[in-house]
């Protein structure tokens, strides 16, 4: 985590240029695609792989990225959906009161339409740890606590990445920004309350009850992000925005309809902020 903050702080740094805080901008119609900075001009005699010119778009590219992911809304426990059963109340519990800050990686491509506009394809994995004790809610006067299962999830995305004008850096030679839309689709495996107590003491049904099953969601992201040419054909950057995840399909053996806690578990989605260290290789 330390790694990640110090660099998002020094291409952080370095971004002021395109908030109009450092140098001129530099002219996007020179472009050295061998060392990857903008307002330099490749020498016509230097070849850039199969490229006669040294000038040539690099349409291919590799991607990767890890970050963390911050919970930012919804509940998991969701005290407004049940049945109301008398002398059973919920307390609501969001992902940000059972879950910790989640790690997210990510690995994919890209492949550029034109020099400022990619269409990208990524897989990706998200883990967050449970475990912590929570109080969702009272049966008959007794309190109902738990913990939940570890979060953890798997998938890919296809979006469009938009790129706009380069600028010079403080730090780095120069910053490329963008902006990038995504949809997808997410498997979320299954989710439990684990240490089930009803006071203190084990109920008679068991420590461990079944709360949402594995679930396919979909999923759409708005991102933003910055980078910055560090080798030949090696570009790093820093992202982050909004990413918005579809409800999950609740375990109804034990909260079904009629039950006594029926409706505590009738998510209907999940907000979350990822920040991202990444890496592109242009082919």
């Amino acid at each position: 985590m330390r790694i990640l903050m110090l660099g998002a702080a020094a291409i952080a740094l370095s971004g002021c240029s395109f908030l109009g805080l450092g140098e001129k901008n530099i002219d996007p119609t020179k472009y050295n695609p061998q060392t990857g900075v903008y307002g330099q001009q490749a020498p016509v005699h230097v070849q850039n792989k199969a490229c006669h010119s040294g000038n040539c778009l690099s349409r291919w590219n590799v991607e990767g990225g890890i970050g963390t992911s911050f919970n930012a809304g919804r509940n998991i426990i969701t005290g407004s959906r049940t049945n109301n059963v008398p002398g059973f109340d919920v307390n609501s519990q969001s992902f940000n009161d059972v879950y910790d800050t989640g790690i997210r990686a990510e690995l994919g491509g890209s492949y550029a339409l034109a020099p400022n506009t990619k269409i990208t394809a990524f897989g990706h994995y998200e883990h967050a740890d449970g475990g912590d004790i929570v109080n969702f809610g009272t049966a008959n006067g007794l309190a109902a606590n738990a913990s939940l299962s570890d979060y953890e999830a798997w998938g890919g995305e296809i979006g469009l990445r938009q790129y706009f004008r380069p600028r010079n850096g403080y730090i780095v030679k120069s910053i490329r920004p963008y902006v990038e839309g995504r949809v997808g689709a997410s498997r979320v495996n299954d989710i439990q309350l684990e240490n089930v107590t009803l006071d203190g003491a084990t109920p008679p049904a068991g420590a461990t009850v079944g709360l949402y099953e594995d679930s396919w969601v979909p999923t759409a992201a708005g991102l933003v992000g910055i980078e910055t040419p560090v080798a030949r054909y090696t570009t790093v950057g820093i992202e982050s925005g909004i990413r918005y995840q579809g409800g999950l399909e609740s375990d109804l053996e034990s909260f079904g309809p009629g039950s006594n806690f029926g409706g505590l578990n009738n998510n209907r989605g999940r907000w979350s902020v990822p920040l991202t260290i990444r890496g592109r290789y242009r082919f």
